[in-house]
């Protein structure tokens, strides 16, 4: 992959992957960051190239605003992925994530571009699962609140008021993006979809995730695990496990001409 400074910009490889591996995709949760997949990147680096997708408003990129909304951060990300050609997709996104991730599909196929072969939606109900969220609107005090109850960001950064300052903002945004976001209809992939839940999440019932179905015409699988909105901290290794299968599954069925051998 030539690396372009826009590709440099969005996207964060921790590991190499071997050369003919497919390229996974990952697409943090409201509020995170590409480093929230580090661990993950180390563990998959035998079966994929691993890239985290960063946010503007965020770490490294923090002095950029944070999209309010999901269409154009989905628009800027499709532009980014369009030219890497050279290997099979593959995407994993959890909970905002997973729209971004399900969004960004929709525009690299209506675009003609290089469709991955299987988004791993993790903890996010489908699309056409909508319930009424304003955490948002909330005053900070109340955010907070919400972002200590539901995990997923270390005590101690929510004990710090300078640690607060930094990540009250992009993770609010991010919060009004998934809030107010509506999927068309008619919203349907060709990309199989994994969907994944942990048990006990309080954001999505089994019920909801399964109707992940409703959005693909490629095959559909649902995988539950113990937990709750945060289930990849406990469950790493059986989500590593899950996914790496798919991908060396899928990576022993591409024609070795698709994946650059010779």
């Amino acid at each position: 992959m030539t690396v372009s400074a826009e590709t440099d910009r969005w996207l964060r490889r921790f590991h190499p992957g071997p050369p003919d591996a497919p390229r996974l995709v990952c697409f943090p949760h409201a509020g995170g960051a590409a480093s929230t997949y580090l661990l993950i990147s180390k563990a998959l680096s035998p079966v994929a190239e691993v890239q985290a997708v960063q946010y503007p408003g965020r770490q490294d990129r923090r002095a950029e605003p944070a999209h309010t909304a999901i269409a154009p951060l989905a628009d800027r990300i499709a532009e980014v992925l369009a030219p890497l050609t050279d290997r099979p997709l593959a995407f994993f996104g959890h909970s905002m994530g997973a729209v971004v991730g399900f969004e960004v599909i929709r525009r690299l196929a209506a675009a003609g571009g290089p469709a991955p072969f299987v988004l791993f939606a993790s903890g996010r109900r489908a699309p056409s699962a909508e319930r009424f969220e304003t955490v948002h609107r909330r005053d900070d005090a109340g955010f907070l609140r919400e972002m200590r109850e539901l995990g997923g960001t270390d005590p101690r950064v929510l004990a710090d008021p300078e640690l607060v300052e930094m990540v009250l903002p992009p993770t609010r945004a991010d919060y009004q993006a998934i809030e107010t976001y509506s999927a068309p209809p008619d919203a349907v992939i060709s990309t199989a979809v994994v969907a994944m839940v942990g048990d006990s999440d309080p954001r999505v019932t089994l019920a909801e995730a399964e109707l992940w179905r409703r959005h693909t015409t490629g095959s559909f699988e649902l995988k539950v695990f113990p937990g709750g909105h945060f289930y990849l901290a406990d469950q790493q290794g059986a989500v590593v496990d899950a996914v790496s299968a798919e991908l060396s599954a899928a990576r022993r069925a591409i024609p070795s001409h698709e994946t650059g051998e010779r």
